[in-house]
């Protein structure tokens, strides 16, 4: 029989202090139970391999079941716990545990959030290991196929937030903004090192700031303190290896990273040539907690991106724009913290984090003429170089009352330079579209008090605000929520939200002539609004309900036209716009999910939804994301056998069906005269693309052996090979052409853990 370990702390969840002589269990198991040590931690030695829910109580505090711990050969499995303190328990009163994945671990959102497993990640097909896209199985979310850009009811990708250890970041995606703003290819983030995180889509706690539509407030887990862990995988897409273990046993301290290299990048070296797509990336994470000066982290991630394209030689051969066009894009990103986490007293704690992130994109599109003559039509230079401090007191006054109370200083030093032709099928000469250098910064702060009425009713109160040194613009937002527990098994919750996000810094800097024409932009702003209603049905089959509505303002719009922000999807503006924009998302969703158990589960999640925009003319229309509805379906199981049970096959799959996007009519004479993809402004967004019906697959074969565990993964993305539709003009009919392709996404790997 194969046996490993379960380790873990537990501690309270609003001091974050740990919770000593408390009980851990393996549920339905009878003698594995243990007592936390004088410092909250525990170990349940000797357990066979297999999927366990673990079971945490105390009196006084309300248990709690974290399910779906995977255990291996190879690694042992690291569990926080944290238990809400209920001072009107009683022993002899018997309170059920449950499963519940609406406990984010930021324990200031009472509603609006979701967490994230790594688990999960793994497992869900069309995760593809990437958590940007696992959330878009979520209700009221919309993902795409080659693009893990997501659409949070209704709301523009590039409104969503990246957060890592409490601090905000440049999206940590590989390619990201190439397709479309907000998404990439792939995340830079391995399922080694993260953590459980958090995802919201609708009114967030007051600690948030700058994000309209949705947050990831991700985390990377701490590595093993006891022991040395190592992973290696090989596979379609390239190399990963990571490791973690302790630095010193003495002290707890503990290091983990990861580091993934591309074939592409691999073969160019080897070759000598430089075409196509080439990334690598890195993360790590060292821990060192100390016995009186608090815990100290020391973080970081970077990533490296390449993308070579050649123009096609042979003139017979050009049929698109792009086979006449060659490309070099380059992709930098970093980012590198250090936190400090220490009690002031046994119910206080102060968090502090100093950071820098730095990002560099540099884009370049020639084309060549039938001279065989290059022209340049587009040169995209941008970097941006963060210092962030940002600190937070945490003060537990009581069990009825929390309070988190903080303060963020960023320093945003840019170099940009947007050089790109108006008609490039024409070979326009390029001209500045914005430019600037220099240094500004932002200021926020924020206070934030959970407060239990009574035993069923809690009540989240919250005030924020934020300053732009660039024109000197500020806000106050407040932000509430409120949850009802009608009974152990259902509860209501509602919430709003003032919400506000500044442009990105080349929005600021667009150049009409020698002036900044958009230098006095203001914030725009949100008010959100939900409501949410659970059900637990059973133990591990829940029901939840979730209306909401969204009402933007201040929105950057161009006086006279249909353009606004909310639908722009492309790198490098170059309009002059007022704050005059207006939008609104409202709508329903709904998810009914099984949690595994009996080697299986299930998920469904509806959305029908309504997103509209006004833009500079002043005219409702439908948005670019107004697809009307989603409907995802997912479902997986497990097979375990082998003489000692240590075999494990697991099949996952997930479909999809959801409405096209919008796009606007084509006029067709302009476009014959330029060569290119016109619209008609008046009409924007009068069209939908044909629905989407997707289907992705994920099998996983694991083979646990003594110290080692071999799992080999096949994953697949559009298995159904659905087509999309799109339009381009074609060169050699001289006439805009419907195309339909169709994007499929394979991954095949062998992974050791050791």
């Amino acid at each position: 029989m194969l046996l490993q370990t379960i380790r873990g702390i537990v501690v309270d969840n609003s001091s974050g202090q740990p919770i000593p002589f408390a009980n851990v269990s393996i549920l339905n198991d009878l003698y594995s139970g243990v007592i936390t040590d004088s410092l909250g931690y525990f170990t349940i030695p000797h357990v066979p391999v297999g999927r366990y829910n673990i079971k945490a109580s105390f009196v006084g505090y309300e248990p709690r079941i974290i399910g779906e711990v995977v255990l291996t050969s190879a690694k042992e499995a690291y569990l926080e716990i944290s238990l809400k303190e209920n001072s009107q328990l009683l022993e002899e009163v018997v309170i059920h545990a449950n499963i519940d994945k609406e406990a984010t671990v930021n324990p200031l959102a009472l509603t609006g959030g979701r967490v994230l497993t790594v688990e999960e990640a793994s497992r869900f097909a069309g995760g593809f290991d990437d958590p940007a896209r696992l959330v878009s199985s979520f209700a009221g979310v919309a993902g795409g196929i080659n693009s893990n850009a997501i659409v949070v009811r209704g709301n523009s990708p590039q409104f969503t937030q990246w957060r890592m250890e409490g601090v905000e970041i440049p999206n940590p995606t590989h390619y990201a903004d190439m397709t479309g703003l907000g998404g990439g290819l792939l995340t830079g983030l391995s399922s080694n090192v993260l953590g459980n995180s958090d995802f919201y889509n609708g009114a967030f706690p007051a600690g948030y700031t700058n994000a309209l539509g949705g947050v990831f407030d991700m985390s990377m887990r701490n590595g093993n303190r006891t022991k040395h862990e190592h992973a290696f995988q090989v596979g379609i897409w390239g190399l990963d290896f990571a490791s973690e273990g302790p630095i010193s046993k003495k002290h707890n301290s503990s290091y983990i990273f990861n580091y993934r290299y591309s074939f592409s990048g691999i073969s160019d070296a080897i070759s000598g040539t430089d075409e196509g797509l080439d990334y690598q990336d890195i993360a790590f994470k060292v821990n060192f907690p100390t016995k009186r000066s608090g815990t100290f982290t020391l973080w970081g991630i970077g990533l490296l991106d390449k993308v070579l394209n050649k123009n096609e030689e042979d003139p017979a051969q050009w049929e698109y724009t792009s086979d006449k066009q060659r490309s070099d894009n380059g992709f930098t990103k970093a980012m590198f913290g250090l936190s400090h986490k220490i009690y002031i007293n046994e119910e206080t704690y102060l968090k502090s984090t100093l950071a820098t992130t730095y990002s560099k994109v540099h884009a370049i599109i020639d084309q060549v003429d039938n001279d065989f003559k290059f022209h340049r039509m587009a040169d995209m230079k941008n970097s941006n170089t963060d210092i962030i401090l940002t600190s937070y007191i945490n003060r537990k006054f009581n069990e009825k009352h929390t309070n988190r109370t903080g303060v963020t200083f960023t320093s945003l030093s840019y170099d940009l330079d947007f050089n790109k032709s108006d008609k490039p099928t024409l070979y326009e000469s390029m001209k500045t579209i914005a430019t600037g250098n220099g240094s500004e910064y932002a200021l926020s702060a924020f206070t934030n008090s959970v407060v239990r009425i009574s035993n069923t009713l809690d009540a989240s109160i919250g005030l924020t605000g934020q300053l732009f040194s660039l024109n000197n613009h500020w806000t106050i937002e407040p932000r509430a929520a409120i949850r009802w527990k009608l009974s152990q098994a259902q509860s209501f919750s509602f919430a709003y939200g003032l919400n506000s996000i500044r442009e990105r810094l080349d929005y600021y800097y667009v150049k009409a002539g020698d002036q900044w024409v958009n230098k006095e932009l203001d914030f725009s702003k949100a008010h959100h609004f939900s409501i949410s209603y659970s059900k637990k049905l059973s133990d591990n089959i829940s029901l939840k309900v979730e209306p909401y509505y969204q009402y933007l303002y201040n929105i950057p719009a161009e006086p006279g036209t249909s353009f606004s922000t909310l639908n722009y999807n492309s790198y490098g503006l170059d309009k002059k716009l007022i704050n005059n924009g207006k939008g609104r998302n409202y709508g329903i969703d709904l998810t009914l999910e099984r949690y595994l158990k009996d080697g299986w589960y299930g998920m469904v999640t509806g959305s029908l939804f309504k997103s509209e925009y006004r833009g500079g003319d002043k005219i409702w229309r439908n948005t670019r994301m107004d697809q009307r509805f989603i409907v995802h379906a997912l479902t997986g199981k497990e097979w375990t056998f082998g003489k000692y049970k240590h075999k494990v096959l697991s099949a996952n799959i997930r479909l999809t069906y959801q409405g096209g996007y919008r796009y606007t009519p084509i006029d067709y004479d302009e476009s014959g005269q330029s060569q290119d993809i016109e619209k008609v402004d008046s009409e924007a967004y009068n069209l939908r693309l044909p629905n989407m019906f997707t289907s992705d697959l994920t099998l996983r074969f694991r083979v646990n052996k003594k110290k080692v565990a071999h799992e080999y993964a096949f994953m697949i993305l559009n298995a159904n090979g659905f087509k999309q539709t799109g339009y381009v003009y074609n060169l050699a009919t001289n006439s805009v052409e419907k195309k339909r392709s169709t994007p499929l996404i394979i991954s095949l790997s062998w992974k050791i853990y050791f």
